[in-house]
């Protein structure tokens, strides 16, 4: 954990585009919370296939003029040309965005091509050609490999690349297992990685989205969390308070740890990542209640 204990600890949340305009004033006010905590930016996902990519650029220039934290959308290669990221790149510069999450993408179901990116580090290079150092430029990682990688050594050599290509830092997909992030981080100095790589993390607040959401992505739930939330059925309450529980546990020992910050997946809600910071004692959230 050397490499990563020398940089600051910062912290970041991640947020979907709304569809609704009563989710688009429950997200500005979700944003308005959070935004109180001082992060260090707000990233803002893109659909799969580029599926969201106008309510992506909508819902970044609304954050970052509402709130003055900064904002940084997903790009995805997928379905994505030189000369239509060019035009989005130019987009949020005109805008004043300097932070981008540059991704390789989901397929949709029946694309059968990616388009003129193929991987990720490609979207990386592309961007540093045509913006030079304008950027921040985040991209994942994938401490429990990604799924549709055929070994752990390829996917961190497709790490590597995206890194060697320009990256200025790393989020991870998020874990329960926090040895998974430590061994990730080992392999990644003895690999020549040394970039910021943020723990990516999912508030347990409902476990058949959960469940869903990680067999889809490939992230692990450990044996005793899927026993001990089987057990509440479907007792929100207690599912609730035995995730904040179990994400505290793992926030803290990746601090103490030495990882540079955390990245919240929120869901587009405030309530579950305001009560682990609070119980993290980041800092009074009590405000932005």
């Amino acid at each position: 954990m050397d490499s990563q204990k020398k940089y600051a600890q910062t912290f970041s949340f991640e947020f979907f585009p709304p569809k609704t305009d009563q989710a688009t004033e429950n997200l500005r006010a979700t944003t308005l919370k959070l935004a109180r905590l001082k992060p260090r930016f707000c990233s803002v996902t893109f659909g799969a296939g580029g599926s969201t990519r106008e309510k992506t650029f909508e819902t970044v220039v609304d954050i970052q003029r509402n709130t003055g934290i900064e904002a940084a959308p997903h790009l995805s290669c997928v379905a994505s040309t030189r000369e239509n990221i060019r035009e989005v790149l130019q987009a949020y510069k005109d805008q004043g965005i300097r932070h981008i999450v540059a991704l390789r993408g989901d397929m949709p179901s029946g694309m059968l091509s990616a388009g003129e990116f193929r991987y990720a580090n490609e979207l990386v290079a592309y961007i540093r050609q045509e913006m030079d150092s304008h950027f921040h430029i985040e991209v994942a990682a994938y401490p429990e490999m990604h799924p549709q990688a055929p070994n752990y050594e390829a996917d961190l050599r497709n790490f590597k690349r995206k890194v060697e290509a320009g990256a200025n830092s790393a989020i991870t997909q998020y874990f329960y297992n926090p040895e998974a992030y430590f061994r990730f981080i080992d392999d990644c100095e003895k690999a020549g990685i040394d970039i910021p790589i943020v723990p990516g993390i999912m508030p347990i607040t409902n476990y058949s989205q959960l469940a869903r959401f990680s067999d889809l992505c490939g992230a692990d739930i450990p044996r005793w969390i899927r026993k001990r939330l089987e057990v509440f059925g479907d007792d929100r309450q207690s599912i609730r308070a035995f995730g904040i529980e179990v994400v505290t546990d793992l926030c803290r020992r990746l601090l103490e740890q030495g990882s540079p910050g955390l990245h919240f997946y929120t869901l587009n809600q405030a309530e579950a990542t305001l009560t682990i910071w609070d119980n993290l004692g980041l800092g009074d959230p009590a405000e932005a209640r």
